[in-house]
């Protein structure tokens, strides 16, 4: 059994919402997006930047000038005396970073990390290599976001054949994703309850979206934006997205933009930072895993069996459960194998239905468990999501007294 000693301050993280792409936040630069929102929510927390002194950030889709990375963002936010590194990995990234930070205090390397995922699917870059010795001196382009959506260059297909290859192998049916579906937007609809109660608990509302150059307002949001009401005569009416398949396009998560971040200190100074001292949000095992070639979403099942091994646990003992699911496949599948309840995973919502914005997916995932955790009275859960390249992460946290 592992139990690392580093841990999340209770309170200290924070979420935007979710926009789908094309929308609100498809102008805004993603790298000094998060930025200008974590110096706005470390000023709510009294958390002063220049405590920071360990950042890692995380994107999948790059934006101009991204080379600079963390130590960019962390003076931007003010938190000058932090360098660190810059992660990809692909929906996988908001575990992966949150390792890292985790890393960086049980080595005595650090005391406080930000863990900071931001990525902005709009408006992708499209990338030209050039090659004066290709034909007629012309080099090879590549639209980062639609063609790493629509090719795994070591198979040559699809993150949808994933999906398709998966729910092939295990017999799940359209009807059945559809049944999933609702389910899953009927467990956000409670996110939404009293005035988006449980949001409110991690992101500030409503949101103000700031202008392409940051000086002024452009709007704001009410929580998040674009995600779909379906019903079952309307899913019903769908075809499948590829020919001879099964899922179709509502029984899969959108793309989406946004950021999120999470600090990681040492127990003392969690107590200092946290809303709530008497809260600790301790972390006690992560898992890695790779599945077969173009079965993507079978690959959370043994990360997640990893990260709970490493923490001594089984799936039984966890009081909640969230997941990354581009797919309702994913999740059909999970509880398969797993034994967890279908019906109680990933209360108060998930990527499914939220959206897909890729590094700060899982960050707000862990978010949202942390919280149900809390309401729960405390206890341990997990949260696992499958990423490209038919890989996937997870970790098991546990809320508790100190």
């Amino acid at each position: 059994m592992t139990r690392y000693t580093a841990e999340i301050p209770y309170g200290a993280y924070w979420s935007t919402p979710f926009a789908r792409w094309q929308g609100s936040f498809a102008s805004l630069h993603s790298v000094r997006f998060a930025a200008h929102v974590a110096r706005n929510e470390l000023a709510k927390r009294n958390i002063d930047p220049q405590s920071i002194d360990y950042g890692v950030l995380g994107f999948s889709v790059p934006q101009q000038q991204a080379f600079y990375g963390l130590p960019w963002l962390a003076g931007l936010v003010g938190a000058t005396r932090a360098g660190g590194p810059t992660m990809m990995q692909a929906c996988a990234t908001g575990v992966r970073t949150l390792l890292a930070a985790a890393q960086e205090i049980e080595a005595g390397l650090a005391e406080v990390a930000l863990a900071v995922n931001c990525d902005r699917t709009s408006n992708g870059p499209h990338l030209y290599y050039p090659n004066p010795k290709g034909p007629g001196g012309t080099g090879a382009s590549e639209n980062w976001v639609m063609d790493n959506f629509g090719c795994d260059p070591l198979g040559g297909h699809s993150m949808l054949q994933t999906a398709e290859n998966v729910a092939a192998k295990h017999g799940v049916s359209t009807a059945r994703q559809h049944e999933l579906v609702l389910r899953r937007e009927a467990q956000y609809a409670d996110a939404l309850k009293d005035d988006s109660a449980f949001l409110r608990r991690f992101m500030t509302l409503p949101f103000d979206v700031p202008s392409a150059d940051f000086r002024k307002s452009a709007g704001s949001l009410d929580g998040d934006e674009g995600v779909s009401r379906s019903t079952a005569e309307g899913l019903a009416k769908l075809k499948p997205a590829m020919e001879g398949g099964t899922v179709t396009y509502g029984a899969q998560t959108h793309p989406a933009d946004g950021n999120a971040a999470i600090l990681v200190t040492t127990p003392e100074r969690a107590k200092e930072l946290s809303r709530d001292p008497s809260i600790a949000v301790r972390l006690h095992g992560f898992g890695l895993a790779r599945t077969a070639l173009a079965h993507m979403p079978e690959a959370m099942i043994p990360a997640a069996r990893r990260a709970l091994d490493q923490a001594g646990r089984g799936i039984a003992d966890m009081t909640a459960i969230k997941t990354h699911n581009p797919f309702a496949v994913n999740d059909i599948v999970f509880a398969r194998e797993t034994g967890a309840d279908l019906d109680r995973m990933n209360n108060y919502g998930c990527s499914l239905v939220w959206g897909h914005p890729q590094a700060p997916m899982g960050t707000r995932a862990i978010i949202e468990l942390v919280e149900e955790l809390t309401l729960r009275g405390g206890g341990f859960g997990l949260f696992t999501g499958c990423a490209a390249g038919d890989t996937a992460m997870a970790v098991v946290v546990e809320v508790g007294d100190r």
